[in-house]
């Protein structure tokens, strides 16, 4: 269990959630574990199957206590909302500004800003454990192209310029991205990012990782109250959730990327555990595909320090934190959206 701004994350899927008194109790194995005054706490968000009490639903209805239920791994359940909830006001407000370029932009630059941060980091990492592997002087002036990427990002308020800003610096990581790679090169070698399908192993497992990545986020979105196919930089398309395309940008690098990265460097995935397609897609075996998911689930366990927060969370919560950061912007309890820049 973890409370962050007025938000009570239960990650623990064993944890029935009740009412006792005027408090939340949290019950495992018919015993009573924790309890947090109502009065306290603005949402619930609950991962697992257990579920939680009519009364406790009840009162939070009452007391305008969102209570979001997700899976185990995440996947977004459904909502509770009470009658006076402010969740019409943070939509229309989330329109407003996705019908406006000038005002989207200012959100989105902070997401590409995050984006390109984080991307700088990975290769900075990469310099600093494995300096003497690596073409060292490659990447320092790719990460200095980045930084001025960044600032030119920073400084832009047109949504196509940040586009393009955009995809410059992504090219300009992935020309790198093959020297962050340490073990089994021969088998994982990447050239470039393609997709749709995904020609070589790495990027079968980059594009898997997204996958996971922009479904965890769209729930994340959705149990703030955020609509998740309406997007800021990207713009609407049917069945897209154009909103977490944006939110979890300035994720790729940091949750993706990284997971990514370490399980071929630490050799958990190997190159019998790929097929190739009729199509020349190159894909997980189901064995393959259930193992990453395990180790997935596994990564999002471990705990890092919020850098805005200064409070350790898990892996797993940081789209579930940045979704609840961009709608208290949207309500107007923030000056700007603060992506998370990890070092």
């Amino acid at each position: 269990m973890k409370q962050l701004l007025n938000t009570v994350y239960v990650s623990d899927s064993d944890i029935y959630l009740a009412l006792k008194g005027k408090n939340l109790n949290l019950i495992k194995e018919q015993k009573s574990i924790a309890r947090i005054p109502l009065h306290n706490i603005q949402a619930i968000c609950t991962f697992g199957h257990q579920g939680a009490s009519p009364a406790l639903m009840a009162e939070c209805m009452n007391r305008n206590i969102s209570l979001s239920f997700f899976t185990s791994t995440g996947k977004f359940r459904g909502r509770l909302i009470g009658e006076q909830n402010g969740n019409v006001t943070l939509r229309k407000k989330q329109y407003r500004i996705s019908d406006s370029e000038e005002l989207s932009s200012l959100i989105s630059r902070n997401m590409i800003v995050g984006k390109i941060f984080n991307c700088e980091q990975l290769l900075k990492r990469t310099l600093r454990d494995h300096g003497l592997r690596v073409a060292s002087e490659r990447i320092e002036r790719v990460v200095n192209m980045l930084k001025k990427s960044r600032k030119n990002a920073m400084e832009c308020t047109n949504l196509d310029e940040l586009r393009g800003i955009e995809g410059n610096a992504a090219s300009l990581y992935y020309s790198v991205f093959n020297e962050c790679i340490l073990q089994n090169k021969q088998e994982f070698s990447f050239i470039e990012r393609n997709r749709r399908p995904p020609l070589n192993r790495v990027n079968a497992l980059l594009s898997l990782a997204y996958t996971l990545l922009t479904t965890e986020v769209a729930a994340a979105l959705e149990g703030v109250g955020l609509d998740s196919y309406v997007g800021f930089l990207h713009r609407d398309r049917p069945g897209r959730t154009s909103l977490a395309l944006d939110l979890m940008e300035e994720l790729r690098p940091l949750i993706a990327d990284r997971f990514v990265l370490k399980v071929i460097n630490r050799k958990q995935i190997h190159a019998k555990d790929f097929v190739v397609k009729e199509n020349k897609a190159v894909i997980l075996t189901d064995d393959a595909r259930r193992n990453f998911l395990q180790l997935w689930q596994q990564n999002k366990g471990s705990t890092i320090t919020h850098p805005y927060l200064k409070e350790k969370i898990s892996w797993g919560l940081i789209p579930h934190v940045q979704a609840l950061l961009l709608a208290r912007f949207l309500r107007g309890d923030l000056d700007a959206y603060p992506p998370i820049l990890i070092r």
